[in-house]
């Protein structure tokens, strides 16, 4: 066996059935916030592309895709980030993928050179598992910037040494951050942009949470409009993931796609006719018919703005909750450790959440993540709204609890 197999981590959702295999939970219906599956309905327009188009099952996807899908990818692009026109080339800047996790996985294995001397793979801390077994198994050593504090950045890259940086080969990004929802700004991407060229490293940017925001006059920023406006030529050192599972409701579609430098790309595209699917012929058509439309997302985001809404007015005053700058998790301090307090919350309400100590590594004489939780705002209204009544009930008890014990010393 591959013996780097033995040094990934259980992932946070094996964990979490271990943590709660043993616990008999309230007789309550279940309500799941512990998984970001969304949960709003499919687009319309999605779902009768994919019923019209089952004579493509009979035909292999290329794994450059269709025309018709890089075109849609590249307008996209141009528009959602205002990129000047042309900037975006559909036959040299865009790969479709099958989701973003197969896709971040890909690029850390094209961009590390395993014949240089202990290659790094810098990444956020708390973060998607993805990256750190993505790293793992290409070879490199994952290095964690801490995330999530008040004062902490996305990526802050003056906090990462510099003979970190002459080894770094790849730096992950986040923003929107799963979980904290911080967004990068484009003063992050213009520090991380000149240490790329001159450390000679690759920014990937999982920007897959990009496109749900509260405010509709402020979308987050991207890494490839950042390029542009600091005047990065042929977006080099930079790609930018994206996936439509979040923006359209669609995380069984498995649809993704890279864009950015166009020397990596074709890089890309050579391990990718040996590993990797492109998607089918029937997603690729949903994929064009989704990303020419922007109504059902709009309507996606109002539905988040509403339960983020209903959710922090439930919990005010028991627990210190903000409506995060993009994405759809809370990222919650608990009065007790996050392991403790989710068991507990699972036991006493049939509440399932996520503990933040899954989510990140000790780094920096800290865990970013100890000491917090996160739930995913994806299921309808109403049991969102539920599940933080319920969240609140605990809470209630436990303080109620610690002020007895109080009293009886």
């Amino acid at each position: 066996m591959n013996p780097t197999l033995e040094r990934l981590h259980p992932y946070p959702f094996q964990r979490l059935a271990a943590l709660t295999a043993d616990l008999a939970p309230a007789a309550l219906p279940r309500i799941n916030m512990a998984i970001g599956e969304p949960r709003h309905p499919t687009p319309d327009l999605v779902i009768a592309e994919l019923t019209g188009a089952l004579d493509a099952l009979s035909t292999y996807p290329s794994t450059r895709g269709t025309a018709a899908l890089r075109a849609a990818i590249t307008d996209w692009l141009t528009r959602r980030f205002r990129l000047p026109p042309g900037a975006i080339d559909a036959e040299r800047h865009v790969l479709p993928t099958s989701g973003s996790r197969e896709a971040l996985y890909s690029v850390v294995q094209a961009r590390v050179d395993r014949r240089t001397e202990r290659p790094v793979v810098i990444m956020p801390n708390p973060f998607y598992q993805i990256y750190e077994g993505a790293a793992l198994l290409a070879g490199a050593e994952p290095y964690y910037v801490n995330t999530g504090g008040a004062r902490d950045t996305v990526m802050n890259a003056r906090a990462i040494p510099r003979a970190i940086l002459e080894r770094a080969q790849v730096v992950i990004t986040c923003s929107p951050g799963n979980p904290t929802g911080q967004v990068m700004g484009r003063g992050e991407y213009g520090e991380l942009l000149e240490l790329a060229h001159r450390h000679d490293f690759l920014i990937v940017a999982d920007e897959c949470y990009s496109e749900i925001y509260p405010d509709e006059d402020h979308p987050p920023e991207g890494l490839l409009a950042a390029a542009v406006a600091h005047g990065v030529h042929d977006f080099a050192h930079c790609v930018a993931v994206h996936s439509l599972s979040k923006r359209s409701n669609v995380p069984g579609l498995r649809f993704g796609f890279v864009a950015g430098d166009a020397g990596f790309m074709a890089a890309l595209f050579t391990l990718r006719t040996y590993f990797g699917s492109a998607p089918s012929q029937l997603a690729q058509r949903a994929a064009v018919a989704a990303l020419g439309d922007e109504t059902h997302v709009r309507e996606n985001r109002r539905l988040y703005r509403e339960k983020f809404a209903d959710v922090i007015a439930i919990l005010d005053g028991v627990l210190p909750v903000t409506r995060p700058d993009g994405g759809f998790y809370l990222w919650v301090p608990t009065p007790i450790d996050d392991e403790a307090f989710v068991a507990g919350l699972y036991a006493t309400q049939n509440l399932l959440a996520l503990p933040g100590s899954y989510l990140s590594r000790p780094s920096g004489g800290r865990d970013p993540g100890a000491g917090l939780i996160r739930l995913a705002l994806v299921g309808p209204r109403a049991e969102c709204q539920e599940g933080a009544h319920r969240l609140r009930s605990y809470v209630e008890s436990l303080t109620r609890s610690q002020n007895d014990t109080s009293s009886a010393h």
